[in-house]
């Protein structure tokens, strides 16, 4: 049985110019323990996307969560879908404007991807530190952000290498596979 994986685009870029269907030989290098097999990759392409660059200070969190409600009503998605959307993309921005605001003078930049009945965020930042979950105790006014997020995309988020310096933290809310 071959199992669909769900991959970025950039993930799937690779190539398979070396895949074949035939069986490979066994026994042709006795010291040899790999085997390549076929793989499945399916691959779901944004309907629709937005990208915005905002420069690095505390009002480009409202400015992001505003311009991403804009985006998914004009795209139809509901509403609860929404409003979980925009607790994300602040969250996500919130944490980009905190603790990646080095190298100073870079630009946060957003990504909105439509895919089937949810949304794919992406916040990318110049600080190559990725960041870590921790549980929060009771009394701290903050860290709990990126248990929010975990919670309202069912654990699908994470973070990936960019092109250049820094990095991009990813989330899915909504029916979209796209993580």
């Amino acid at each position: 049985m071959v199992r669909p994986c769900r991959l970025t685009p950039q993930e799937a870029a690779v190539s398979t110019a070396d895949a074949t269907d035939e069986p490979p030989e066994i026994g042709s290098d006795p010291g040899s323990a790999s085997v390549e097999l076929p793989v499945s990759v399916s691959v779901e392409v944004p309907v629709s996307v937005s990208v915005r660059r905002w420069p690095n200070g505390p009002l480009c969190v409202p400015r992001a969560r505003h311009h991403l409600r804009r985006e998914m009503k004009a795209w139809g998605v509901a509403p609860p879908v929404v409003d979980a959307a925009e607790l994300v993309v602040s969250e996500l921005v919130t944490n980009a404007v905190r603790h990646a605001s080095r190298p100073r003078g870079r630009l946060i930049e957003t990504r909105f991807l439509r895919m089937g009945d949810g949304v794919r965020i992406e916040v990318h930042d110049a600080n190559e530190v990725w960041p870590q979950a921790h549980k929060a105790a009771e009394d701290e006014e903050s860290g709990r952000g990126l248990a929010l997020v975990d919670a309202l995309t069912d654990a699908r988020w994470g973070v990936s290498r960019r092109e250049g310096v820094g990095k991009l933290v990813w989330a899915v809310v909504g029916k979209g596979d796209a993580g």
